[in-house]
């Protein structure tokens, strides 16, 4: 950075120097998108607790839960064009707005149902599914719209760490509030922190159009309806937008395939532990299992998102960068082969998933930075709701195949998912040769 540049930051800008480039002007607005998104991963962790209490609840809750992926994906494929559809026709800001408040509403209306004795509980666990998928993208999009991919590049590593702390921050406060107020009442509480969301977009959105070193678009542009056509064929139209699609399926397709061969060794490892000892020895073995694997899990994405992420991108690139996930996670599936038993595929599984919450979550929103508008707020829903949760399709359907019809033990579910690591792997390697046309800047080390 130039010396006079470095010179000019504010004292929140220099301490957040020390985790990424930040040039004066930049802080605050970063801050704020950090928050922001704090406040709404916090909102999805105080609903979860709600969601799995409701669901477990239905009779064969269990396997509703397993197989609602392609329920899931069946509305979204309705959810995606209407999205389109109201983003086409109202300002970037009223579409934020609008989506923002109906899905409050809808917490607020699912609070009543169930006060008044209606079961929800496979209604609820779809429009979460729907929820968590399409209200962070929609902030992701505002906030590729604010940043040029240079600025992103830098700076969407503390925005990015905004969201871990508030999956952490989420989770902590759902297990202190609901023993005080209830599990329904959780619904309440997680609406008035999505609405409060909105405070913070607007005062973002006004100091973007403030004179200053944002280098965002035009206020002129940002207030008008975002063009540009139907969703599905902005994807399937544009060579990278395809290849982020498809990267994106077999990224949660290979995910979801090792929660399933982590569930499964665990499920036996509890059977052995509480054998003659009853049922809730059982569930109590992997409820703290559980526990400590998701605590330690969160924990390294959080530190990786605070002191690595940065320096990966700024050092080795973008391109390189979004291969490193299906490279060590070839590597984690390799290793089970050899050894599968828990404590190895516990700690490969930490290992994935930290690095696919911290680094891989940065990258994903670092490949939106050179596409238009219309593809931030549009192409970003179908690729981000769609085309991920079709990767938990996918996976649902190689469990059901591999169990009923293949037989496949851990060895075997394992070597499948090696075979898309490589696919994974190879799109990787072309998406980011894509990427590196597009902004050719990537390869160069940012100072």
């Amino acid at each position: 950075m130039d010396p006079t540049a470095a010179a000019q930051r504010s004292p929140l800008e220099r301490l957040l120097g020390l985790f990424t480039t930040v040039r004066p002007g930049e802080g605050a607005t970063a801050l704020a998108l950090a928050f922001n998104v704090f406040l709404i991963l916090t909102t999805y962790y105080l609903i979860k607790p709600v969601r799995e209490a409701l669901i477990l609840s239905v009779p064969g809750g269990p396997e509703i839960k397993s197989y609602s992926a392609a329920g899931q994906a069946l509305l979204l494929l309705l959810a995606v064009p209407a999205y389109g559809w109201l983003a086409g026709r109202v300002s970037r800001m009223r579409l934020i707005d609008t989506v923002t408040l109906l899905f409050a509403a809808c917490l607020v209306g699912f609070y009543l149902l169930v006060q008044s004795g209606a079961h929800v509980g496979v209604a609820f666990f779809l429009w979460v599914g729907i929820f968590n998928l399409m209200v962070p993208a929609q902030f992701w999009a505002f906030a590729n719209d604010l940043y040029t991919p240079e600025q992103g590049k830098r700076l969407f590593v503390l925005v990015a760490f905004g969201a871990s702390c508030g999956a952490v921050f989420g989770s902590v406060l759902a297990n202190r509030l609901i023993p005080v107020i209830g599990v329904h009442e959780m619904l309440v509480v997680a609406a008035a922190v999505l609405a409060s969301t909105l405070v913070v977009t607007r005062w973002v959105n006004a100091r973007e159009h403030s004179p200053g070193p944002l280098g965002g678009p035009r206020p002129d542009v940002t207030e008008q309806p975002i063009e540009g056509g139907d969703a599905f064929a902005m994807v399937f139209r544009n060579r990278y937008l395809l290849l982020l699609a498809f990267m994106l399926l077999l990224n949660n397709w290979v995910n979801s395939n090792g929660e399933y061969i982590l569930g499964h060794i665990v499920k036996e490892a509890a059977d052995e532990h509480a054998a003659g000892r009853g049922e809730l020895v059982e569930e109590e073995f992997i409820a703290s299992f559980y526990s400590r694997y998701f605590g330690v899990v969160n924990l390294a994405g959080m530190l990786l998102q605070l002191f690595v992420v940065s320096r990966v991108i700024k050092y080795i690139g973008v391109p390189v960068a979004i291969c490193l996930l299906p490279a060590i996670t070839l590597g984690s599936y390799l290793t089970i082969v050899a050894l599968p038993v828990l404590g190895v595929v516990r700690w490969v599984k930490t290992a994935e998933n930290s690095t696919d919450y911290s680094l891989q979550s940065t990258l994903k929103q670092v490949l939106y930075l050179p596409t238009t508008r219309a593809e931030k707020y549009k192409a970003k829903q179908a690729i981000d709701t769609f085309f991920v949760r079709a990767g938990d399709v996918c996976s649902a359907g190689l469990v059901l195949a591999g169990t009923h019809l293949l037989t496949l033990g851990v060895r075997g579910f394992a070597i499948a998912t090696i075979v898309l690591c490589v696919a994974w792997l190879a799109l990787s390697v072309l998406l980011g040769r894509s990427f590196r046309a597009l902004v050719p800047e990537a390869t160069e080390v940012m100072r």
